[in-house]
């Protein structure tokens, strides 16, 4: 709450301005704007805002840039102290101005009209000697032969317009001065625009019925209009005709037109039409000079304008804010203005200093105080502090909605996985190279001080976005190992390909690569990311969508189940026990038995040595070799075995003395009744088939269960459909007692379903009813109906809330399957692109090379660096907004909008 002496207020906002910390509440919603105190004042703004924009357009007028200052010009001027009579200031120096400048737009359009008329006439005069000097002897000869020839023939004469007849002398109009008079013509002359001339014409024709002659000339002088200050081409003409009602006729047609008429001295007086020449052409050329004059005295004054509007809009926008706030206080007490709103509370003994600096240098009695305002509060707004980098990442969550006070904030979160989540679908070293330069370039060229228009604004606010975004491109490309969609042999490839010492060309197609160093060993690993011989591989495919599909599920599901625990979170800083007891737990319990299983199943699958289970089930020759590891040799004692192997083996042995076992010593041969060696038809030794039948269940030590016994990798898609199809039933398990550990999480995940969905609006109705036991029994029927309305809503709400939140988990769990699709769709783009623009032309020659280039880099920078950026940032923003935020986030919040001259002054429109 502030309470503010009213001689003190626009002194003490001003202070509060500068400080960007406080809000204010609007304490008089009931009063239009126009029964506003302030008023008054905020009318005097908007008048100084239309010198202003008036200003603007005269500077625009001579193109003449309004000067922008720099932000520290801005800084001083948000900070600068408060002027009691600024308004006055401004408004008789802008009047003095706005009124020289009127004054002169009002003189140069009277002497650019007095101007184009002087260009006009002299034009008609020039063009009309011509027209008299070419057409008229023309005109007159032809109509004394139309006159001749219609009296001959006792009809009568044809259309002026058809002048195509057979000239004759013009001896022939000496014949006598009856003829001459009788034979002359009238003209109109003028000047019309060009844009009218076939309209012009064309009515004039229908309107005389073709018993005019029309001659148009063009004006090469551009002619400035008056009104729009825009040139505009004109046409000077000439009409000839003879009759009174048709010169009525086209003078009415000329005004019509707007087209301005000129009379001229008759061709007949060659003296009067030259002296009317030449003093027009005085008048042109002083007409002239003194325009010049006046264009250089307007210049010169939006010169000067221009380098003031915007100090001059800087001081009436921070005017008219420090007035529209004084305009939601309540005056209360006579000369004492009371206003509430918000504060950052870390702002807190600033806002005080300011006030009592305000108040102390105008020397008033009354006081004026600052203090916070008895609760029951309304809900707070939201603030956040933000810097360059978590600015983007905030943007992004308060588009989707503002967080409420005190809630989880999504934009904390999201300033890391945003980037993330991309690079997994973007991932690739060369590409995220690219975006990585364009993000550092962007930091390199950000000028504080500049102001960027949206388009390029939003990019300089999003540079460490699009940076962490490069980065984290890079490192998924590091892990794909992918350079603009191929390998690189950083570290020397772990498998070797027989014949790849001779080159590529001399491997056959299905050659299996081959380990250089022993299995599981640290020099059979890639030390960063695939190794490089999967690019060459012919199950490429299967092996990357392999792992890039399990790898979006686990990413996925790890991050909504952290927006889940976030909805904990919540509910327990905010003490709602109902929302964590009967809301958290049950959607923990769901998400964890079904989804965070999910994840330990591929992790586990991930990380068993299978060559080592395998190898426990399968039959060697006791102290030789096992024929099952990849199709090669293992020695019995190698490390391939994780187990200790066996030092004895109790099987039959053939014909050599040889005998064969499991690496843990099962027996896989015996004697039939005949005493003959049999052995395991299920295992190829020396290409013998036996008839003895040993299965993976009957060989397999760890004894766990299902067709595989532990021994055999399982199909984690078909393991995860059976938990719920056919629990109980596990084909081929991970380990021991894994049917029960299932059946128990089914239990569990569908337990907490009703749970979810019944216990909350049961204990709300309980609660409802305990809040009304002390109503009277006259109103139990009303409460009662009210009950039974309000706990229907309730489960309502809760029903779909269980829906969503079931049904999405399944759901968002499928769409997080977009960070596979767009990273497969991403290196297979660029490896079309590298095959059919470089490959296919490298070999040919420098040309067909260059050219190749030249279209890779095209589709490359059009495709992948533009179109593929945007789809992926898009597909980033989706999960972060749909499949993340939506486990927590309630997005209702208000924003807090602060009384801040910083933004204020920054988005004035200048001009």
């Amino acid at each position: 709450s502030l309470l503010l002496n009213a001689d003190a207020a626009p002194s003490t906002l001003s202070l509060l301005g500068s400080l960007s910390s406080i809000s204010f509440t609007d304490l008089n919603p009931d009063l239009t704007p126009f029964q506003r105190r302030y008023i008054g004042w905020v009318k005097r703004c908007d008048e100084l805002e239309r010198k202003l924009r008036f200003f603007g357009g005269e500077c625009d007028k001579f193109n003449l840039a309004v000067s922008r200052a720099s932000g520290s010009a801005l800084r001083s001027q948000c900070n600068a102290p408060y002027q009691p009579n600024v308004l006055d200031t401004l408004e008789a120096e802008l009047e003095g101005y706005e009124s020289q400048l009127r004054e002169l737009n009002s003189f140069s359009s009277k002497l650019t009209t007095e101007y184009n008329e002087k260009v006009e006439l002299q034009e008609v005069l020039l063009k009309g000697r011509e027209f008299y000097e070419i057409d008229a002897p023309r005109l007159m000869t032809s109509s004394v032969s139309e006159r001749l020839t219609s009296k001959a023939s006792g009809g009568r004469a044809d259309s002026l317009l058809d002048d195509d007849r057979a000239n004759l002398p013009m001896s022939m109009m000496a014949d006598g001065g009856a003829l001459d008079r009788d034979m002359r013509f009238s003209s109109v002359t003028g000047v019309v625009d060009s844009s009218e001339k076939a309209r012009f014409e064309r009515m004039l024709f229908r309107s005389t019925r073709g018993n005019c002659y029309v001659r148009f000339a063009g004006i090469e002088q551009d002619i400035v209009d008056p009104e729009t200050n825009c040139k505009v081409k004109k046409h000077v003409f000439i009409i000839f005709f003879k009759s009174k009602s048709i010169e009525s006729k086209v003078k009415k047609i000329c005004d019509a037109f707007s087209a301005h008429r000129y009379s001229i001295p008759s061709v007949d007086d060659p003296q009067a039409f030259q002296s009317m020449l030449s003093a027009n052409a005085q008048e042109l050329n002083d007409s002239h000079t003194v325009l010049v004059k006046n264009q250089d005295t307007r210049f010169r004054m939006c010169q000067m304008l221009a380098n003031c509007i915007e100090e001059w809009t800087w001081k009436v926008v921070k005017e008219k804010a420090i007035y529209h706030s004084l305009n939601m206080f309540k005056s209360d007490v006579s000369g004492m203005l009371r206003g509430e709103g918000w504060i950052i509370s870390s702002q807190l003994a600033s806002a005080r200093a300011a006030v009592a600096d305000a108040h102390s240098s105008m020397d008033l009695s009354m006081p004026s105080l600052l203090q916070p305002a008895p609760q029951p509060w309304p809900s707070p707004p939201t603030h956040f502090e933000t810097n360059s980098f978590t600015y983007a990442y905030q943007e992004f969550v308060n588009t989707y909605g503002v967080p409420r006070y005190r809630e989880a904030n999504p934009a904390l979160f999201t300033a890391a996985t945003f980037p993330f989540l991309f690079g997994v679908m973007y991932g690739d070293i060369g590409h995220g190279t690219c975006l990585l330069l364009a993000g550092l370039f962007l930091i390199w060229s950000h000028n504080p001080d500049s102001k960027y228009d949206e388009m390029t604004g939003g990019l300089y606010s999003a540079k460490y976005m699009i940076t962490a975004m490069g980065f984290f491109a890079i490192y998924a490309g590091f892990i794909y190992n992918d350079f603009f969609s191929l390998g690189l042999n950083l570290f020397t490839s772990r498998y070797y390909y027989e014949g790849e010492d001779e080159g590529a060309e001399a491997v056959e197609g299905g050659t299996v690569a081959t380990l250089t160093s022993e299995y599981g060993s640290s020099e059979s690993i890639y030390p960063v990311g695939m190794d490089p011989a999967w690019h060459v591989s012919s199950n490429e495919l299967l092996f990357f969508n392999s792992f890039k599909m399990k790898l979006s599920v686990v990413l996925g599901i790890i991050q909504m189940f952290g927006g889940t625990c976030l909805k904990g979170s919540n509910a327990l800083y905010f003490g709602e026990k109902l929302d964590f007891f009967f809301e958290f737990l049950p959607m923990v319990a769901f998400a964890g038995s079904l989804f965070i299983y999910m994840i330990i199943l591929i992790v586990m699958k991930w990380s068993i040595n299978w060559n080592s289970r395998m190898l426990s089930a399968s039959c060697c020759q006791f102290g030789g070799l096992c024929h099952t590891i990849n199709g090669e040799g293992t020695e019995w004692g190698s490390s391939q075995y994780e187990g200790e192997w066996a030092q004895q083996c109790d099987s039959a042995a053939d014909d050599n003395g040889n005998t064969y076992c499991t690496p843990w010593g099962h027996s896989c041969a015996a004697n039939d009744e005949d005493g003959n060696f049999l052995y395991s038809n299920q295992i190829s030794i020396d290409g013998v088939a036996g008839s003895v039948q040993y299965s993976t269940v009957d060989l397999c030590p760890l004894d766990y269960g299902g067709s595989g016994d532990g021994c055999q990798p399982p199909n984690l898609i078909t393991l995860l459909i059976n938990i719920a199809l056919q629990p109980g039933n596990v084909d081929e398990p991970l380990y021991a007692g894994q049917p029960a550990v299932q059946n128990l999480l089914l239990f569990i995940a569908f337990a907490s379903v009703p749970i979810l969905l019944l216990a909350k609006p049961y204990l709300l109705s309980k609660q409802h009813e305990s809040s009304h036991a002390t109503h009277s029994a006259a109103d139990d029927d009303d409460h009662d109906h009210d009950e039974e309305h309000g706990f229907g809503e309730i489960l309502i709400h809760q029903a779909i809330e269980t829906i969503e939140f079931v049904l999405g988990m399944v759901s968002n769990t499928a769409s997080y399957l977009r960070l596979w699709a767009l990273s497969l769709a991403h290196s297979k783009l660029a490896g079309v692109f590298w095959e059919k623009a470089m490959l296919s032309t490298i070999n040919m020659n420098f040309f067909a090379a260059f050219i190749g280039f030249g279209v890779f880099a095209v589709v490359t920078t059009g495709v992948l660096l533009m179109m593929d950026v945007l789809e992926c940032f898009l597909h980033a923003l989706r999960l972060h907004w749909v499949e993340f935020q939506n486990k927590f986030y309630k997005a209702d919040g208000v924003r807090f909008v602060p009384f801040s001259f910083a933004t204020i002054l920054g988005e004035a429109t200048i001009g």
